[in-house]
């Protein structure tokens, strides 16, 4: 299938948290267009089926096709870990994900092979990280923990909240007693609360930010197949939501870190 370089990436998620992919993607991609697509109605996803999540993810990979994009990125790490298989045998276009792209900086960072991963029940339930880590290399030892409040407490905008660094600290101790060396990030709200996570866990462990690592990988993808956008002028941001477009401006601002236009609702 012949792509045109000047076509949009394609960029979606359950909701909000997607929007850390689409900030690293405008600073590392500066001329690249990008549509961006929140299941906001729907959200979240972490607590639904494998069924449910595959049928949701279909229908918006439709969508994006329809709109002629040239890559596919599901930031979304409860889609990328039960539905990618799903969405890339849909799509005649690249398909990446950042489960994928987590667990292969992790294993690149890594001395002692001991890494930890954080993110909602139905990614740590899905075992994705330790599946694709191991994929990588079988002798890495991982130890998952589930933070299911992480969310609610991000798009609250509860950053450095008293009770937010209770919750964190809650939440990694037991990670903390195994020795890990690195830690992923598996969930795309959780960028946010980096400066938090890391003066929790100390300075000798490193954080493994999945929006980052898949940006650099889709850098990569388009580089190698001549479809990195040519046109040097400024380019097109476009945002689709299923619900509540003020709500996601709002959160949506805080997570890109500027103005956030452009937003349409999508009726099904």
């Amino acid at each position: 299938m012949q792509v045109n370089p000047n076509n949009p990436i394609g960029v979606f998620d359950s909701g909000i948290g997607g929007l850390t992919v689409v900030r690293a993607l405008m600073e590392q991609l500066p001329f690249e267009n990008i549509i961006y697509f929140g299941d906001t109605a729907r959200v979240p996803y972490g607590v639904k089926s494998v069924e449910t999540i595959s049928a949701y993810a279909i229908q918006i990979t439709k969508f994006l096709l329809r709109q002629r994009v040239k890559l596919l990125i599901i930031a979304c790490n409860t889609m990328s870990a039960v539905a990618y298989q799903v969405i890339k045998d849909l799509s005649p276009v690249p398909v990446l994900d950042v489960v994928d792209a987590g667990a292969r900086t992790a294993v690149a960072e890594t001395h002692n092979k001991f890494i930890g991963v954080i993110g909602t029940p139905a990614t740590i339930n899905s075992n994705a990280y330790q599946k694709a880590i191991n994929t990588y290399d079988p002798e890495i030892q991982i130890f998952s923990q589930s933070c299911s409040l992480f969310v609610p407490l991000v798009e609250e905008g509860w950053l450095d909240h008293q009770v937010t660094r209770l919750t964190v600290q809650e939440y990694l101790k037991p990670v903390i007693a195994q020795n890990i060396d690195t830690l992923v990030l598996g969930c795309t709200h959780y960028p946010l609360l980096k400066p938090l996570l890391q003066e929790i866990m100390g300075n000798q462990i490193t954080l493994v930010d999945s929006a980052q690592a898949i940006t650099e990988q889709a850098g990569e993808l388009l580089r190698k197949n001549n479809l990195l956008n040519g046109q040097q002028e400024p380019p097109e941001y476009r945002f689709y939501v299923t619900d509540v477009p003020i709500r996601f401006q709002a959160i949506g601002e805080r997570f890109l870190g500027r103005t956030l236009s452009n937003v349409n609702v999508v009726k099904w």
